[in-house]
This record gives C-alpha cells, sequence and structure tokens, in this order.
C-alpha cells in the first residue's frame, strides 16, 4: 500500500472528536468508544486521492474538516461529481456493508482532517446499536432524495440546474448566519461536473444570481441571502 496515497498520520486513536460527528451524537458512550478505538487520523492536502474507484472498502471515513468530491467518469471517461461532502459526513460506507468493492473515487478538493474507522467495528456497530442503523438509513435516504432531484432537473434551463447545485449544497453543507445560508465557494468547475452545464453557462448564471442579490460570494464561501427566494425560481 502507499502510504503517501493515504497522507500524513497524526495519532491512533481519534474516538473523542469522531464521537461529536453527527453520526455518533448521542449513541450509547460504551458503544461508541468500542466502535471508534481503533480510528486513525490523518491529513491530506488539496487534490489528493483517497480512494479508487474498485478499491476494496476496509475502512469507513469520517471528514472531521475540509471537503471532498465523490467522482465517477461515463463512458467518454469525462468526470462526473456526484456529491461534495464535508465537516461532519462520511463516506465509504457502503462497501463494507455490500462486501463489494467501491464504486466511486473519493479526493480533497480542500486540506481536508479524515478520521478512518475500521470497516469491521463499523459493520459492528450498525448490527448492535438500532439507531446508529437508522442514522445510516436516514443518511442514505437524504442522498438519494438529493440524486433524485438532481435528475429530475436535468433537462431544465440552466438557471433552474445551477440553482438547484447551490440549493444541493445548502442542503448537504450550509451553514446558516445571520446573513443568509453559507455554503462552499467551490471552483466553477466542480459546479459545472455538479450541474452537467459547461463552466462558462455555470459562470454567467451565477453572475445574473448575484447583480439580483440572491447570491453573494467571498473568496471561500457563497451565501444565500434568502433561500426561498431562490427555490421560487425552479422551474
Amino acid at each position: 500500500m502507499d502510504s503517501s496515497r493515504y497522507g500524513s498520520r497524526d495519532y491512533d486513536a481519534e474516538g473523542s472528536a469522531l464521537s461529536t460527528t453527527p453520526f455518533f451524537a448521542g449513541l450509547p458512550e460504551a458503544a461508541v468508544q468500542q466502535a471508534t478505538a481503533q480510528a486513525v487520523t490523518r491529513r491530506h492536502p488539496a487534490n489528493q486521492v483517497l480512494l479508487l474507484e474498485n478499491d476494496w472498502g476496509s475502512s469507513v471515513y469520517f471528514i472531521l474538516d475540509g471537503w471532498v468530491k465523490i467522482r465517477t467518469y461515463n463512458l467518454d471517461g469525462k468526470e462526473i461529481t456526484l456529491n461534495i461532502l464535508g465537516k461532519g459526513e462520511l463516506f465509504g460506507e457502503m462497501a463494507p456493508l455490500d462486501e463489494v468493492p467501491r464504486s466511486t473515487d473519493v479526493m480533497t478538493l480542500v486540506p481536508t482532517v479524515i478520521c478512518n474507522l475500521p470497516a469491521q467495528d463499523f459493520v459492528q456497530l450498525i448490527q448492535t446499536e438500532p439507531q446508529a442503523g437508522i442514522r445510516l438509513s436516514q443518511l442514505m435516504a437524504r442522498r438519494l432524495r438529493q440524486v433524485n432531484r438532481r435528475l429530475r432537473l436535468r433537462e431544465s434551463d440552466s438557471t433552474s440546474r445551477v440553482i438547484d447545485i447551490l440549493l444541493f449544497l445548502a442542503d448537504g453543507q450550509g451553514v446558516v448566519s445571520a446573513e443568509g445560508t453559507e455554503i462552499p465557494n467551490l471552483p466553477h468547475r466542480e459546479l459545472s461536473s455538479l450541474s452537467g452545464l459547461a463552466r462558462e453557462t455555470v459562470t454567467r448564471v451565477l453572475n445574473k444570481l448575484e447583480k439580483k442579490d440572491l447570491l453573494k460570494r467571498d473568496r471561500d464561501i457563497m451565501r444565500i441571502p434568502d433561500i426561498v427566494a431562490l427555490e421560487k425560481l425552479l422551474v
């Protein structure tokens, strides 16, 4: 195994930080301690591949800080971004449950801190703690709803498709502040891949939304002042 691919190792047990993620919140302390006893935290630079399609699932991964993208490729070899995940989210949970190779790649977008949980410990937790199983089901249901919504809008106009991606990011990664809902200010190439639109089209739509005060952009974040007003533009 190429250890550089998995980033620099910080320390062997990260149960305390891992237990504060939404997935573990409220679960019995003893069960959480047992499940996270062998967790390992690593720091990864931006643009590092964490998982490759067809890898076997030896770990489940929790994001303690940063952003990753889930990607695959179409028949022409074009990269397709399926999802963007941030702090507190998990990925890589399907392969250990199905006992099959992974179906997508995962790559960091920014410097990212990942906690690796051995797959057998994660599966054991799901099998013994009903609430953990419910949370995993809820997570999978939310992601499925997001994908279904995006598929329904594939034939919509460019404005609707970009707005849907913004709402998609707000649903998964949005942080509510006094000035609106903050989402990561992703490179336009990522928004292009998520929406299936040309990068130039994405840029044009974002500029239009900004001129209408429906979107504000800073260096690291985009801010949606009024989610309801943005949703009303969907056709």
